[in-house]
């Protein structure tokens, strides 16, 4: 942690299916029952099957839990620590007098309205005092900010929950509504907001066959005609959206992947597809509210875990895998063996641990190699008194380094943050994410990945007094500042070989038909993560979640077992746009664009 005298991901919403509804046949056994079952429908009955998990981040603890209620012996083996990327951390040497340290992260957790898979299994991880298990440690941020710069007003608007709940879809009725959202959060010229909603018109009405083979391949910078628009409209609808969110170019960016989300979250405004606001976040560090009471309920199924153990190769012989090249944390090589494999881990990390053996039996592995990964990384700064900034998510949107940030604190609401952490004299957490670590900044004309950490550390902070301070107002002063921690995953930045170990999955045009299945040809090796195909096209939680849950659905189904088959619920589709679909496959296949496509 430095000390210093002077000097993300936007928003969302949360979801939940139905607590425990883990098949469509029924309520899922008990774990005792689960396993007698399995069993019996297995090949090897008389003895658990047995899973080996590859990476202990949300897609492997959440395959672990799968399995285990089902009856399998599972083991998770994590080169970290559990939770990957969504875990939280200790910033070391940081707590006095019997405090706990302060908490850091890799960035600002967020469980939108719009995920349905994720918040069923937080709904099954029990949490003392919570009926709804780790559900219930979600809180909703009531407004979110839009800050801009160089004097410019910022944009601060409440979140709608419950606000506009039309009784039918209609494309009249579509428009009205988002044209409503646009005129309260963006200002921009009439024309411009009419020309946007129409835009999303056309993808809200597009057929899957159009979106996924049209607009997988079209910009979306080009399907928003952003050149021809003012910077405004560039800078919040085309470049705020995709770099801060989606953490890709606007040039780059797949219209497809894009699209999808920003109809999920129009649905959530708009009171459809989610069952609470359009933006929940933890009542505590993430670690507390979610990832160690996981840890412990999975130890209850009996999942056993082995952390500080990295993958270094799955092997593959007789037509299946036949075992996994670990190290363990004193750097002894082994080989561990199980009836099945899930590989859970990142993209990045997953595809070096592929001999080339397994990827000859699996063309599909191979596609992989052409997923693209960029940076989004968080870092910390610890205030000694609580900056007015907004009682939500902050995005920075003329920031060059594309930074969004959250007060936390706030939010804490179990916990008395000046009392229970650190040195008692940081008061607040302001949770900033970095989302562009390859443009100058404003303090020393380098790029992130240039700077030292000090350097980033100092330049993140200008750009955030750059955003906040430019009205007359002082609401950021180097005073109030107590500490920083960036994410110790970035190494060798000011130097020509910067690395950072928690890359996000980027979904530039045409990389949607690269992602593979969660089953593969091998027939004991299965694929859960972010990149795995799912319904939902983007590096989520919520997309890990989903992977786990097809993954093990397709074991199941290798394995013979009559267990019943874990839900993977979609994204919500309103049944009011469906003849709308209908109606643009027809014009699709005829090579007519959509009917509110007019240019």
């Amino acid at each position: 942690m430095t000390r210093t005298g002077n000097s993300r991901r936007t928003f969302i919403a949360g979801a939940a299916a139905t607590a425990g509804a883990l098949s469509g046949a029924g309520a899922l056994a008990t774990p005792a029952e689960a396993a007698a079952e399995a069993a019996a429908g297995s090949a090897g009955a008389g003895r658990a099957r047995t899973v080996a998990v590859l990476g202990g981040g949300v897609a492997g603890l959440t395959a672990a839990h799968e399995l285990a209620e089902r009856g399998y012996a599972v083991t998770v083996y994590e080169r970290r620590a559990l939770g990957g990327k969504a875990r939280s951390m200790n910033v070391p040497d940081s707590a006095r007098g019997g405090r706990r340290p302060l908490p850091a992260e890799h960035g600002f957790r967020f469980i939108p309205g719009i995920y349905h898979n994720l918040p069923d299994t937080m709904r099954r991880i029990p949490f003392p005092g919570n009926a709804n298990g780790v559900w219930d440690n979600l809180v909703a941020p009531r407004e979110m900010m839009f800050a801009r710069a160089a004097g410019r007003e910022d944009l601060r608007a409440p979140i709608p929950w419950p606000d506009h709940s039309p009784a039918e879809l209609t494309p009249d009725e579509l428009r009205r509504a988002l044209t409503g959202i646009l005129q309260s959060l963006v200002r921009l010229p009439p024309h411009e907001t009419a020309y946007f909603v129409d835009r999303v018109l056309v993808f809200l009405t597009s057929c899957d066959e159009r979106r996924d083979e049209q607009w997988e391949r079209t910009p979306w910078w080009e399907f928003t005609r952003a050149a021809r628009m003012s910077s405004e409209y560039q800078r919040i609808l085309a470049i705020g959206v995709t770099r801060n969110i989606v953490a890709t170019k606007a040039e780059e960016a797949s219209t497809r992947t894009v699209g999808t989300l920003g109809e999920a979250f129009v649905f959530n405004l708009l009171g459809r597809g989610a069952d609470g606001p359009p933006d929940r976040i933890l009542n505590l560090p993430t670690n507390e509210a979610w990832i160690d009471p996981w840890e412990t309920h999975l130890r209850s199924l009996g999942v056993e875990f082995r952390i500080g153990w990295t993958v270094r190769e799955v092997r593959y012989g007789d037509g299946r895998v036949s075992g996994v090249l670990v190290e363990d944390p004193a750097g002894a090589a082994s080989t561990v063996t199980a009836d099945h494999y899930v590989s859970a881990l990142p993209v990045e990390h997953a595809r070096r641990t592929w001999s080339p053996a397994l990827r000859a039996a699996d063309p599909m592995l191979g596609r992989c190699d052409l997923l693209e990964t960029d940076w989004m990384t968080g870092i910390q700064f610890y205030l000694t008194e609580r900056a007015p900034l907004v009682h939500g998510h902050l995005n920075c949107i003329d920031s060059p380094w594309s930074l969004t940030a959250i007060q936390q604190a706030e939010h804490w609401t179990s916990r008395n943050f000046p009392a229970d952490y650190g040195d008692g004299a940081a008061v607040d957490c302001l949770s900033v994410d970095i989302s562009e670590w390859d443009k100058p900044g404003i303090l020393y004309g380098k790029t992130a990945k240039e700077c030292t950490r000090e350097e980033v550390a100092r330049e993140v902070w200008a750009q955030l007094k750059a955003s906040l301070n430019d009205t007359g107002k002082t609401l950021l002063s180097d005073g109030k500042l107590h500490s920083w921690f960036l994410d110790p995953g970035v190494d060798g930045i000011g130097t020509p070989h910067p690395t950072n170990q928690d890359q996000l999955l980027i979904h530039p045009t045409g990389t949607f038909h690269n992602r593979p299945s969660a089953g593969t040809r091998i027939p004991n090796f299965f694929l859960s993560g972010d990149y795995v195909s799912v319904d939902i096209d983007l590096a989520t939680m919520e997309g890990a979640n989903a992977s786990a849950r097809a993954a093990v659905n397709s074991l199941l189904d290798r394995d013979g077992s009559t267990a019943g088959r874990c839900t993977v619920k979609p994204l919500y589709r309103a049944p009011e746009v469906e003849s709308f679909k209908r109606h643009d496959l027809w014009r699709y296949r005829l090579g007519l664009p959509n009917a509110f496509d007019l240019g």
